[in-house]
């Protein structure tokens, strides 16, 4: 099962969408706008994959 949220970009305010995948236990964000991407486990928290360009990471 899937479920679609309508939300705003956490990385520019544009509308974006969450895809919560039941079936993989997976959460999805996406942004059009800016090409924001973040998948996380939805049971543990944890980050699979992110690409938010724009922002820096800080070392």
């Amino acid at each position: 099962m899937q479920i679609i949220q309508k939300i705003y970009c956490p990385n520019c305010g544009s509308n974006a969408e969450r895809y919560y995948l039941a079936d993989s236990e997976l959460t999805r964000t996406q942004c059009p706008s800016c090409d924001y991407l973040m998948i996380s486990c939805t049971r543990t928290g944890k980050v699979i994959e992110a690409y938010a360009p724009g922002i820096h990471v800080h070392r």
